[in-house]
């Protein structure tokens, strides 16, 4: 027989230890973001997470996946809970003028030295999770069952999940009932959200290689313009969303990189496209993509190209879609804690790969959002008509959560959500060792 969920007073008797946990958040929160770390190289990240963990006296493994790191908290018989936290950071200049800004540089994949700026919120991620983890290691007579705390790399190269699968993260933790996750948001700090279907965009990048011929700028007619078939490749991918797809359907295709050429008077031999594509079904994500290479097989034949096109797919991401029933269980939750700091979540056009990990383990699961800016900054900027221009989003130079409410939210709801589903304990559980 399952437990039941915890009471509601037993999130209240959880959460009530957040004073304890704030302080030394805070200071792991902006440690963190003054030394971020690019995807699969979260090397100091990790030790820092497994050693909170072990302070707080729980089970730890670590090295899951290349850098991947879980937390388990065992307390008796009841339901498993997975609480996942996302770690690596993002190749840009921090400009938040924070006296905890970012100075790191680091080398890339590619072998170039770049910048490096906690620009998603994935440190604020992680000290939400490790705050959380403590009050419930610290206050299991409150519930039973068993919590996995899952630290997770290279979210932002979409494969971090996939490496922790690999990495034998099966073999290490029990299968969880449910998986649970929260994301930082440019909204309200103290606010948080649920969404019940599609809720994350699935993501492709595509890199697209247009073959032409080079010559002497003064002589187009001994050429294959890449650049003029570029050009035109480009203006007629924007009638996919606009004449191919269901008006209504979200669904989004940006080229955000075109290369072609050195120099005025030389016609190149080829160009490079790079695009992304965004969409919310299985259908329309298949549509698309095939749509593309029609148009630019298309638009090759016409512009008499000496080779086809060659196309690469990379940073991949899964469509988010978070099941009803779990994220009613959340939603409802949230709103008996929270009250009207609980709402809805509008579909976001970003995307995660959180969800690889419950779908190959066959769990449900609920990805919600938290707000992350000042409350007074922004409905400022609201009052204004300003919220385009005066509020930073994810992945800007100039992102960066305020550290409260943001982080105690954060805590809470994972606490809130995680005991949604931990039963209360029976007589003589819920004492025993981490």
């Amino acid at each position: 027989m399952v437990p039941a969920s915890a009471s509601p007073s037993a999130a209240t008797a959880v959460v009530s230890g957040l004073r304890e946990v704030r302080g030394w958040a805070a200071d792991l929160y902006r440690d963190l973001h003054a030394h971020p770390e690019l995807s699969h190289q979260e090397h100091a990240t990790a030790a820092k997470v497994a050693a909170r963990l072990e302070a707080s006296g729980v089970e730890v493994h670590t090295g899951i996946g290349g850098t991947g790191v879980v937390g388990l908290v065992r307390n008796g018989a009841g339901p498993t809970v997975l609480l996942r936290a996302d770690m690596d950071a993002l190749p840009i200049a921090e400009a938040t003028g924070l006296d905890y800004a970012s100075h790191a540089t680091a080398t890339d994949g590619t072998g170039d030295t770049v910048p490096v700026m906690h620009a998603c919120g994935h440190d604020m991620h992680v000290a939400c999770l490790l705050g959380a983890v403590h009050l419930l290691a610290s206050r299991r007579e409150q519930w039973s069952g068993t919590v996995i705390a899952l630290f997770q790399p290279a979210e932002e190269t979409g494969d971090g999940d996939r490496a922790m699968l690999e990495g034998g993260l099966a073999g290490v933790v029990p299968t969880p009932d449910v998986a649970l996750a929260q994301h930082v948001l440019p909204a309200p700090a103290g606010l948080v959200g649920t969404h019940v279907g599609p809720t994350l965009s699935a993501a492709d990048s595509m890199r697209i290689t247009l073959h032409g011929r080079g010559a002497h700028g003064s002589m187009p007619q001994a050429a294959v313009d890449p650049v003029v078939l570029a050009a035109m490749v480009v203006v007629r991918l924007q009638t996919i969303v606009a004449r191919e797809t269901r008006p209504g359907e979200p669904a989004v295709v940006t080229v955000g990189s075109i290369r072609a050429g050195t120099k005025s008077k030389v016609i190149p031999d080829h160009a490079v496209l790079e695009l992304n594509v965004r969409t919310y079904s299985d259908a329309t994500r298949a549509s698309i993509l095939a749509a593309i290479r029609r148009i630019v097989d298309a638009e090759c034949e016409a512009s008499r190209c000496p080779a086809p096109a060659d196309y690469e797919l990379f940073d991949r991401f899964p469509l988010t879609s978070n099941d009803a029933e779990t994220t009613g269980k959340v939603a409802a939750a949230f709103g008996s804690y929270f009250g009207e700091r609980a709402g809805a979540l509008p579909m976001q056009t970003a995307s995660e790969d959180f969800s690889d990990i419950p779908d190959a383990l066959g769990v449900p699961y609920c990805y919600w959002g938290i707000g992350g800016i000042d409350p007074d900054t922004y409905h400022r900027a609201e009052a204004e008509g300003r919220v385009a221009e005066d509020i930073p989003v994810n992945h800007s130079a100039s992102f960066a959560p305020a550290i409260e409410p943001t982080l105690s939210t954060g805590i809470e709801a994972m606490v809130v959500a995680a005991l949604a589903w931990l039963g209360a304990p029976a007589a003589g559980d819920g004492q025993g060792p981490g």
